[in-house]
Parts: C-alpha cells; sequence; structure tokens
C-alpha cells in the first residue's frame, strides 16, 4: 500500500509550509464552525481544506513553489519575530538580558554574577544590575 501511495505521489508537488498554514487555518475554521453553529464557518473550512488537497496532488510544481515562496516572503518578519523571541526565552534560563538605559540596545549579562557593572557595546555607556 505504501509503495503504490509513493508510486501515486510522483511528480505531484506535496506537503509544504503554506500547506501546513492552510490545514491550520481548515482546522480552525471546523472549530469555529462548532461554537458559531453557521454552515459559512464549516464552508470556508471544506473550501479551504478541498484547496490544499489540491496543491499537494498537483503535477504543476513551478506554481505551487511559486505560491509557497509568495507565503514565505509574506510571513518572514512574523517568523523572525517569534524565533528570536523563542531564542531569547529559552536564553533566559542562562543569562539576563538588559536594555541599555542611554541607547536601548539588548545586552546579555550571565546569571550567578551577583551585582555587576555593565558597558554597552554599541554607546559605550555603564550601568550596574544584579545578574
Amino acid at each position: 500500500m505504501k509503495e503504490k501511495f509513493m508510486r501515486f505521489m510522483q511528480g505531484r508537488y506535496g506537503a509544504d509550509q503554506f500547506g501546513r498554514f492552510l490545514s491550520g487555518l481548515s482546522m480552525v475554521l471546523l472549530v469555529i464552525s462548532i461554537f458559531a453553529g453557521d454552515m459559512i464557518w464549516y464552508t470556508l473550512a471544506i473550501i479551504v481544506l478541498i484547496y490544499n488537497y489540491f496543491r499537494m496532488f498537483s503535477r504543476n510544481i513551478q506554481k505551487r513553489y511559486a505560491e509557497n515562496q509568495k507565503y514565505l516572503a509574506m510571513t518572514s518578519q512574523l517568523r523572525q519575530k517569534f524565533n528570536k523571541s523563542k531564542n531569547e526565552m529559552a536564553q533566559r534560563k542562562t543569562h539576563h538580558i538588559y536594555r541599555c538605559p542611554s541607547c536601548k540596545q539588548k545586552i546579555r549579562v550571565p546569571r550567578g554574577r551577583g551585582k555587576i557593572e555593565i558597558r554597552c557595546p554599541k554607546c559605550s555607556a555603564t550601568f550596574i544590575k544584579k545578574s
């Protein structure tokens, strides 16, 4: 069965980031339709799901690739902000992150060093903080 599916998918586009977004959007719309009790949300969810499967089984790989690239370009700033905040949260276990009082530059200082004098690498201002 797995081999038959692999043969069927040869030459087809498959799943990508835009497809994952469409799947998530479809699930959100289905949940909204459950709570709203309105057929419009359900119909939108089914339309999005059908379009997602159309994209997955499409043989026009160049066009699907262009759609995905456009989606990635539109969401790049949002994804960068999310990854940046995720990275900062991971670093908070081992470091304090302070802002320079004069230029607002973020400065990362290791935890557990007591009160230390911090020099901003951007404007060379110094300030004292607990690490």
